[in-house]
């Protein structure tokens, strides 16, 4: 069969890479379309665009790019028409997501539309879950809670767990090869560097992380400093990292990713969902996050949720330091990740707090991915 998938950042990239692994063990001719990244386009996805295009966040900086976003929108669904797919699956990124579907709906293809991922109604535009269902026939989502918002109106809705209890970071059994391979002793400590995978998101906070990362190392000579990075901003941080005079390993693809997080000792990241990686290795950290005054003000007033980090809204507590707009200073991460590197509170109370994620989560007989594939493919049976 034919399946198009559309991702538009790398989070989703990572997710649709795992989706087409699964759905390849059940179907050995599968056929793969759509827009990606790395990730799906090593499990065979040819991508239509590059989607660095897409990795823009924050009104400043999507005014800017309406133009070629609405292009990239236009063909798109032109080529979805022209390919003909048996299912269209949308992963993440809701805003750019919905106006395919809607296009598509318009033109009465009569292919099932799926999205992978619900939008977070939980937290902001709640009216989203209303309407949904004019514009996708399957909702996936990630955590428990969140079909029982959509499934009232009428939009058939599955939960398939979150990926992150399928991640090789979680999964791997790697330690000690990431400083074997890179000639890190016992006797130093790996701090991770995580300042997000959108450019915009690496602009703001890694100047502040390689602040933070000299202080500490003028403390702490015995700190190494491992930035994983991923292609949409890969250029970005190797010039960043550059111009300092610290011991930085920059690295790229998933099994240096993930043996680096194997063998960490405490990182500082971007809010996201890289912080729930963390947390279930048992990487004591900070999250940090930076947008623009007009960004901010817009999410005061329409965001209504206690807290932004994942680990922090399952528990309804704060395990993890929020490091947000006026609070993401060096004085703040050097706090905290001092207390880290003693293991003195909060390293405790974060150790606490993992151990109760990881049974949140769980471990179910059968993966997040595996669970989407056969919702998806139950969906392309009722549909012939």
């Amino acid at each position: 069969m034919k399946y198009y998938l559309i991702a538009g950042e790398p989070s989703g990239d990572a997710l649709g890479a795992r989706l087409m692994a699964s759905i390849r063990r059940k179907d050995k001719k599968a056929e793969f379309f759509g827009v990606g990244g790395d990730s799906m386009q090593t499990q065979g996805l040819k991508s239509l665009f590059n989607i660095r295009e897409l990795a823009v966040m924050g009104l400043a900086e999507v005014i800017p790019s309406i133009p070629k976003i609405l292009q990239r929108i236009k063909q798109t669904v032109q080529n979805i028409i022209d390919t003909q797919p048996d299912v269209i699956i949308t992963v993440d990124s809701w805003s750019f997501s919905a106006r395919i579907h809607k296009k598509l709906r318009a033109l009465k293809t009569g292919i099932p539309q799926v999205h992978y991922v619900a939008p977070q109604v939980w937290a902001w535009k709640k009216k989203r879950a209303r309407t949904m269902y004019k514009y996708i026939d399957l909702l996936l989502t990630l955590f428990p809670n969140e079909p029982k918002y959509f499934l009232p109106y009428n939009l058939p809705t599955v939960f398939v767990g979150h990926p992150v209890i399928e991640s090789v970071i979680v999964n791997g059994n790697n330690k000690g090869e990431f400083r074997a391979k890179h000639n890190i002793t016992s006797s130093q400590r790996i701090m991770l560097v995580l300042p997000g995978s959108r450019r915009n998101e690496v602009e703001r906070l890694l100047p502040v992380f390689l602040q933070a990362a000299a202080k500490l190392r003028q403390k702490h000579p015995e700190l190494i400093f491992v930035i994983p990075t991923v292609s949409t901003v890969a250029d970005k941080v190797k010039s960043a990292v550059q111009e300092t005079n610290l011991p930085i390993i920059v690295v790229e693809g998933e099994q240096e990713r993930r043996n680096a997080f194997q063998d960490a000792d405490v990182a500082m990241a971007a809010s996201g969902t890289v912080a729930l990686e963390l947390a279930i290795v048992d990487v004591p950290h900070i999250i940090a996050y930076k947008v623009p005054k007009l960004t901010e003000w817009i999410a005061r007033h329409f965001i209504h949720i206690q807290y932004v980090n994942l680990t922090n809204i399952l528990l309804g507590k704060e395990y993890v330091p929020e490091l947000l707009q006026q609070d993401c200073t060096v004085e703040n991460i050097l706090y905290y990740c001092e207390k880290f590197l003693a293991q003195e509170q909060p390293y405790q109370k974060q150790m606490e707090g993992f151990a109760k994620i990881r049974k949140l989560l769980g471990m179910g007989e059968q993966t997040p991915s595996d669970n989407a594939r056969d919702a998806i493919m139950d969906i392309i049976k009722q549909r012939r």
